[in-house]
């Protein structure tokens, strides 16, 4: 069976570009645009790993990351952010998040990192 990864992102472009890299790479890829889509499928779908963007609209990927957390759930997290916050991304990697990818990435360190944290 697939290993399952959730990718949280407004950006449209981001999900399917995510979406077809990782396919290939042989995981099941599901797709949040905001929040409440994404806590869902955590719940529902329990995936191995999660790519969350910082900056959604209504509920950032902090709040998305406590919230999960507080659920006792250890799904591996990596953070995107087209942001250069680095008290937001100390915070996050405080909370178990695994590794921070700054917008725009390389698409294959992206991949690659996914891959790495797969094993």
């Amino acid at each position: 069976m697939a290993n399952k990864v959730l990718v949280v992102d407004d950006q449209f472009g981001i999900r399917i570009l995510l979406q077809e890299v990782l396919q290939r790479e042989g995981y099941e890829v599901l797709q949040a645009s905001n929040g409440t889509a994404a806590l869902e499928l955590v719940k529902n779908e329990n995936p191995d790993l999660i790519l969350l963007d910082m900056k959604i609209p209504g509920m950032d990927g902090l709040e998305i990351l406590r919230t999960i957390r507080k659920w006792e759930y250890d799904t591996k997290v990596i953070m995107m952010t087209a942001y250069g916050e680095l008290n937001l991304i100390r915070e996050a990697m405080e909370m178990g998040a695994l590794a921070h990818f700054t917008k725009p990435f390389d698409i294959d360190e992206l991949r690659q990192a996914v891959n790495a944290h797969m094993l």
